[in-house]
């Protein structure tokens, strides 16, 4: 996503452009690019071309949930809200490869115009406090479950106020990561704000306590000390290397192209002797949605175990379904473009020229004949080489709910790999609608993505995480750092 200026600006800019941005603006954007994604993806998703439970989902909403979200448009009266009625009728879809987004920097996860002074987790299926701010009294202590507030359950409020508005419910990275909003006002005029007093379970037996909630001021540093102290976030530096209990600790916690690979990856070679004792490759939080950013997890892989070790390890790409349409054919021919202009592309990734030039040619041959869709081959599975494993030590692959999109592409080849431990808690999901196509709407307000190829074949089944399992499963507090390296130093014995 390009963020083109602050939320401020986006607003000053329009105000200038069309004189006072005025809510039924907003409301003429909402219906307009609405409308526009819904005519993109019914022109352009493979949905549309292939069977099965992820093609019934997406076609089940296409049109029902535009219909929902258009009967909403009328409550839309900003900017934020109109980017959450985009997010609402995208995260309709159950896929998390469709999102629209604003063009400008929109809310933080530390925002809010009110909270209660303690925001909640999602604990082992439950809403539990994690965060009381210093000073605040009368709240439910650390620990206490949320039962109900106002008549509702605490489920009832989570479908209500987040599935959709802030994340997909359906997952079990999607409930950790909104949790902390459950409590807190977020200005979203299609849900309801801060509950004036709620029901906790406080231990384990005995009847719930009635708790009044008293606002408090929303100081951004309070705001993100809450969420931090509930969801792990990576710090400023998304790539480095450092030393812990003894043992090189990778972090990567973005595959994007601006994270500074080329250093890191200079520097993941110059520690080749230490990584062959054991390492842990910390993957928390890492997210990557372009199409490079498998190849930097594999490229990764590559420096640590070798490219003849880890060829005969690398899940078989199996079959792969395009709809045949000019937009699709356009997205290739673009991409090819752009791969060719790129030197470092053109040195490291040559056969992947090669594939996107076969599948250009494979759609001009379906689109001259009149085929709605093609499938191609991919690249088989390699039988092995018989390389030497070049890392003799433990190797434990730490994750958690923000390692998604490249991540997990990532996990396909890593956790095939010997003497590797996937350990912390669930991943995100992806479905099996990959590789995004992404659009700016007609408002210039937001982006369309979706995953314009459909890989049915794929080992790891549509939107199914990787799930640490036993003694590999963190259970406690994921934002308390020494209590995981702790955690994560008993599992390199």
């Amino acid at each position: 996503m390009h963020r083109l200026f602050t939320a401020a600006a986006a607003f000053a800019a329009l105000a200038m452009a069309a004189g006072a941005a005025t809510a039924q603006d907003f409301r003429a954007f909402a219906r307009q690019d609405l409308q526009a994604a819904h005519d993109e993806l019914r022109a352009n998703h493979p949905a549309a071309v292939v069977g099965g439970a992820a093609a019934q989902t997406f076609n089940g909403w296409i049109d029902a949930g535009l219909a929902d979200a258009m009967a909403k448009v009328a409550q839309v009266n900003s900017g934020d809200s109109h980017a959450y009625l985009m997010r609402y009728y995208a995260r309709g879809f159950r896929d998390s490869n469709i999102a629209m987004t604003p063009s400008f920097e929109g809310l933080s996860p530390y925002f809010a115009i009110q909270w209660p002074g303690f925001t909640t987790g999602w604990r082992g299926g439950k809403y539990v406090v994690t965060y009381i701010k210093p000073g605040v009294r009368g709240t439910p202590p650390l620990g206490a479950v949320l039962v109900d507030c106002g008549g509702k359950t605490a489920e009832q409020m989570a479908q209500d106020k987040l599935d959709r508005w802030e994340g997909d419910l359906t997952s079990e990275a999607g409930r950790i990561n909104t949790a902390p909003f459950l409590l807190w006002n977020r200005n979203n005029p299609f849900t309801t704000g801060t509950p004036g007093a709620c029901n906790f379970q406080v231990g384990g037996r005995g009847r719930s306590r009635e708790f009044r909630l008293t606002p408090q001021p929303p100081v951004i540093a309070d705001l993100e000390a809450a969420y931090r102290s509930t969801v792990y976030q990576p710090g400023p530096t998304p790539l480095g290397i450092e030393t812990v209990n003894g043992r090189p600790w990778l972090h990567v916690h973005s595959f994007a192209d601006t994270a500074g690979w080329d250093a890191f990856n200079a520097a993941v070679q110059a520690q080749g002797p230490a990584l062959r004792n054991g390492f842990v490759l910390d993957l928390r939080g890492a997210r990557g949605q372009s199409y490079t950013s498998t190849a930097r997890g594999y490229g990764l892989a590559n420096r640590i175990w070798t490219p003849e070790f880890t060829v005969s390890r690398q899940p078989a790409a199996g079959e792969i379904t395009y709809r045949a349409t000019p937009g699709n054919r356009a997205w290739y021919a673009a991409t090819l473009g752009r791969m060719q202009a790129d030197p470092r592309f053109v040195q490291e990734s040559a056969p992947v020229i090669e594939e996107t030039q076969a599948i250009v040619a494979a759609f001009d041959a379906a689109l001259a004949s009149g085929q709605r869709s093609f499938t191609l081959a991919g690249r088989p599975a390699t039988p092995d080489t018989g390389a030497a494993n070049p890392i003799a030590g433990p190797v434990v692959v730490l994750v958690d709910s923000g390692c998604s999109g490249g991540c997990l592409d990532t996990l396909d080849l890593l956790t095939r790999l010997p003497n590797v431990k996937l350990a912390g808690s669930v991943t995100a999901t992806d479905s099996i609608f990959i590789e995004q196509t992404t659009m700016r709407l007609p408002s210039n307000y937001s982006d369309l993505s979706y995953g314009h190829k459909a890989w049915t074949s794929r080992q790891r089944a549509n939107n199914t995480p990787f799930t640490p399992t036993g003694p590999l499963a963190y259970t406690g507090n994921p934002a308390d750092e020494a209590a995981v390296r702790a955690w994560v130093a008993t599992l390199m014995q």
